[in-house]
C-alpha cells in the first residue's frame, strides 16, 4: 500500500473537505442545523481517516503493528490495528461536534449570543438571572457516550498490544458501559416492558423488571462488541457488518423519526432518535475509509480495535437512544454465530487460538477449517456430532478415522458453516454473501419492529 495519496485521490478528498467546511460554516448563518452538520462532519471525518490510514500504515509496520494475511497465495505482511485511527478520529469528531446539538440551547441561553435576533426576556430569582433551561440531561448523555467509548477504545488497543486472552477481556465492555448506564439511571430510568396483548391477561399492561432490565442492559453492552470480534476472520467482513448494522439502525431512526411528525411539544422519541444519528453518520463516514482499505484484497487489518469499538457504538446507540430491544433484531446473524459457536467458546469441544476458514493453497478457495481432537470425544459428544453431520442441512463437517472415530470437526462459525453449506468459495464471495444475509436479516427486523409489532402490541411507542 502506498503511503502517498495519488492525485485523484487528492482531489477528491481536498474537494469533499471543503464542502463539508462550507455547510458547517453555512449552519451558523441559520440555525445551526446538527444534522446537517453532523452529515458534514461525518465528511471530514471520512476525508481524515482516509488520508490518515494511507499516511500512517508504514508507521504502524516499523512499530511492529503488522501482520500476515493467510488467506492469500502470497503472503504479506500488511498495517494492523487500523481500527484505532477510525477510533480516535471518530472520538475527536464527536468531540468537536459537541457544540452543535445544542446550538439552540445555547443561542437562548446567552440571549442570542450577541448577534442573533432572538429576545429572551429574563427573569429574577433567589438566584440571580435566569434566561433558559439548558438541558443538561442531555449534554450528560452524550458525554457519557463518550467516556464509554474511549474506555473500551482502550480496551482494543491493549488488546491489539498485549493480545488479552477471551476470558479476561469479555467483561470489560461492562465496566466501559457503567458511564452511560448511570446516566440513564439518573435521565430516564424506566426498567418496565410493555406486555404483548396475548399476556396482558395474565401479566397486565406493564412489568418492572428493575435490576434486571440493568443487567440485560450490561449483557447488550459485553454482546456487542465481542459478538463483531467474534464473526470475523476474511477481509471487509468487520467492517461490513458494522456498516450494514449502522446503515439499518440510522433506516430505523429515519422511520421512527418520519412516525413522529412535529408538533408544539416534541414527541419523546424525537431526541433519542437525533442522538442516535448523530453518533451514526460519524461512524459510518471513518467505517467507509477503513472499508476501501480493508476490503478484499486488504492492505490493512482492522484489529480488535475496530470490533469493540464498533460493537459499543451499537450499545450506546441502542440503550441510550431507548431502543435496546430493537438494537437485538439487527443482531440476529451475530446472535446466530454466537449461539453456533458456544460449544467452542466454553470449551464442551476443542476450540484452536484462530478459527478462520482455511485457505487452500492449490484452488486459490476458502473452505471450512477443522479442529483436531487429540482423543476420541466420549459416546454422546460422538454421536451428536454425527448427527450434526449427517443432517439435510449438515450444521457441522466431520472427518473420521478407519474405526469411524471423530477425527476433527469443522470449527464452530457462520463463516466455516457457510462453506459447508456451499463448498468451497472466494474469500470476497464469502465476504459479499455473508453481508447480504446480513442485510437481508435487518430489513426482516425493521420489518418486524414497524409493521408486525401492532400484532403483538397496542401501540408503537417508536422508542
Amino acid at each position: 500500500m502506498s503511503a502517498t495519496l495519488n492525485r485523484p485521490e487528492t482531489v477528491g478528498l481536498s474537494t469533499l473537505s471543503v464542502i463539508c467546511f462550507g455547510i458547517i460554516a453555512n449552519t451558523f448563518q441559520g440555525n445551526g442545523e446538527a444534522v446537517i452538520a453532523s452529515l458534514a462532519f461525518s465528511g471530514l471525518a471520512l476525508a481524515f481517516t482516509y488520508s490518515l490510514i494511507r499516511w500512517l500504515g508504514p508507521v504502524f509496520v516499523k512499530a511492529g503493528l503488522k501482520g500476515r494475511d493467510m488467506s492469500k497465495s502470497r503472503s504479506v505482511e500488511i498495517p494492523e490495528t487500523m481500527g484505532a485511527v477510525c477510533a480516535i478520529v471518530y472520538l475527536l469528531t464527536l468531540i468537536v461536534f459537541i457544540p452543535f446539538p445544542f446550538y439552540q440551547d445555547i443561542v437562548a441561553a446567552t440571549s442570542g449570543g450577541g448577534n442573533r435576533d432572538v429576545v429572551v426576556q429574563h427573569q429574577q430569582s433567589d438566584l440571580g438571572r435566569t434566561l433558559h433551561r439548558f438541558p443538561h440531561s442531555k449534554l450528560a448523555s452524550y458525554l457519557s457516550a463518550l467516556l464509554s467509548l474511549q474506555s473500551v477504545v482502550i480496551l482494543g488497543i491493549g488488546d491489539d498490544l498485549f493480545d488479552i486472552r477471551w476470558r479476561h477481556k469479555l467483561f470489560i465492555p461492562a465496566f466501559a458501559s457503567i458511564p452511560m448506564l448511570v446516566v440513564y439511571f439518573v435521565d430516564y430510568g424506566v426498567t418496565t416492558v410493555v406486555v404483548p396483548v396475548q399476556l396482558e391477561d395474565y401479566l397486565g399492561n406493564l412489568v418492572d423488571l428493575g435490576w434486571v432490565y440493568y443487567a440485560y442492559m450490561a449483557s447488550v453492552a459485553i454482546f456487542c462488541p465481542n459478538s463483531i470480534n467474534i464473526l470475523a476472520g476474511i477481509n471487509g467482513i468487520e467492517v461490513s457488518q458494522s456498516l450494514v448494522i449502522a446503515i439499518l439502525l440510522l433506516m430505523n431512526d429515519l422511520l421512527s423519526l418520519y412516525a413522529a411528525p412535529g408538533t408544539p411539544t416534541p414527541h419523546p422519541a424525537t431526541d433519542p432518535h437525533l442522538f442516535s444519528i448523530y453518533l451514526l453518520l460519524p461512524f459510518i463516514g471513518v467505517s467507509a475509509a477503513l472499508w476501501c482499505h480493508n476490503w478484499y484484497p486488504a492492505k490493512v487489518f482492522v484489529g480488535d480495535t475496530y470490533c469493540y469499538f464498533a460493537g459499543m457504538v451499537f450499545a450506546i446507540v441502542g440503550i441510550l437512544g431507548h431502543f435496546s430491544k430493537t438494537l437485538m433484531l439487527l443482531f440476529i446473524p451475530q446472535i446466530v454465530n454466537f449461539l453456533y459457536s458456544a460449544p467452542q467458546l466454553f470449551r464442551l469441544i476443542p476450540c484452536p487460538r484462530h478459527r478462520l476458514p482455511h485457505f487452500n493453497h492449490r484452488t486459490g478457495l476458502l473452505e471450512p477449517s477443522f479442529t483436531e481432537w487429540q482423543r476420541p470425544p466420549n459416546n454422546a459428544i460422538a454421536a451428536l456430532l454425527k448427527t450434526l453431520a449427517s443432517l439435510p442441512v449438515p450444521l457441522i463437517a466431520i472427518q473420521q478415522d478407519d474405526r469411524g472415530c471423530i477425527t476433527a470437526s469443522s470449527n464452530f462459525t457462520v463463516l466455516n458453516l457457510w462453506l459447508v453449506w456451499f463448498g468451497p468459495m472466494r474469500e470476497d464471495l464469502l465476504a459479499i454473501s455473508i453481508v447480504v444475509a446480513q442485510s437481508f436479516c435487518g430489513l426482516l427486523g425493521l420489518f418486524m419492529r414497524h409493521k408486525l409489532a401492532l400484532l403483538v402490541f397496542k401501540q408503537d411507542n417508536r422508542l
